[in-house]
């Protein structure tokens, strides 16, 4: 069943033509990545599904609804964790159900454990490492209303190691939630290890130019990166990305 569907999105910003007639569909508790140059368009299509930006072409639904231009039908992870500084992790997980006029701390503070941060429900962001930020922005997402998360390449400002540690966590949290995800990072095999498919952007004016199903079954382990299956998907996208273009 399909959560998201944007049909033949154009943008442009000072008549540069930035997205151009792309398509593209995200299902219901489905784990999308999206993969492309930079400045290759990625941000700008969070903008529009964000409602920051209206398409001059095109559409733009959410369980069938229109809502080109318009906010709110999506929580929203940029690479830096935002949160706020003058409040508790406590009160920045719940920021979203607060804007919503429904508020689950009991809830919260179950999510907050799961993630590890038990013991700083009432630390403030300068006391915590750049992963517990992620943690903590991660879960403010998920406890959102919203249907579908959108998430900037969250982990690029993490070193190898707790960038490892946050995708495996992401996904156990995930798999336990299934909220619809689309997830945009250049690291092709962080885009093979969280998701379901993949999709490939051209250069600007971007368009799709191709897409891959993840052949791999969940949940997902962390030695897979290093099968030789794994291995030749990684090729087969490198060379989509770099030798095609």
């Amino acid at each position: 069943m399909e959560k998201l569907k944007i049909e033949h999105l154009d943008k442009s910003f000072d008549d540069q033509l930035v997205l151009d007639d792309l398509s593209l569909s995200v299902g219901d508790g489905e784990f999308v990545s999206i993969l492309g140059p930079s400045g290759s368009g990625k941000s700008t299509l969070f903008h529009l599904i964000g409602g920051l930006y209206s398409p001059e072409k095109g559409s733009i639904k959410i369980d069938g609804e229109n809502i080109n231009g318009q906010r709110g039908y999506i929580s929203y992870m940029p690479q830096a964790p935002s949160l706020l500084p003058w409040r508790t992790v406590e009160d920045n997980v719940l920021l979203g159900q607060e804007l919503s006029g429904k508020k689950d701390r009991e809830g919260a503070r179950k999510m907050i454990a799961r993630a590890g941060l038990d013991g700083y429900e009432k630390a403030y962001p300068h006391e915590l490492s750049g992963g517990m930020k992620q943690r903590a922005a991660f879960i403010r997402a998920l406890l959102s209303p919203q249907p579908i998360i959108c998430l900037d390449e969250p982990f690029s400002a993490l070193d190898e190691f707790t960038r490892l540690d946050m995708q495996k966590w992401l996904l156990s949290i995930w798999e336990e939630n299934k909220k619809s995800i689309i997830f945009v990072t250049h690291n092709i095999e962080e885009a093979l290890f969280l998701s379901d498919r993949l999709i490939v952007l051209s250069q600007r004016p971007a368009s799709i130019k191709r897409e891959f199903d993840v052949p791999f079954a969940r949940p997902r382990d962390k030695n897979l990166v290093l099968s030789e299956e794994f291995l030749q998907c990684k090729k087969t996208i490198y060379e989509e990305l770099v030798i095609h273009d």
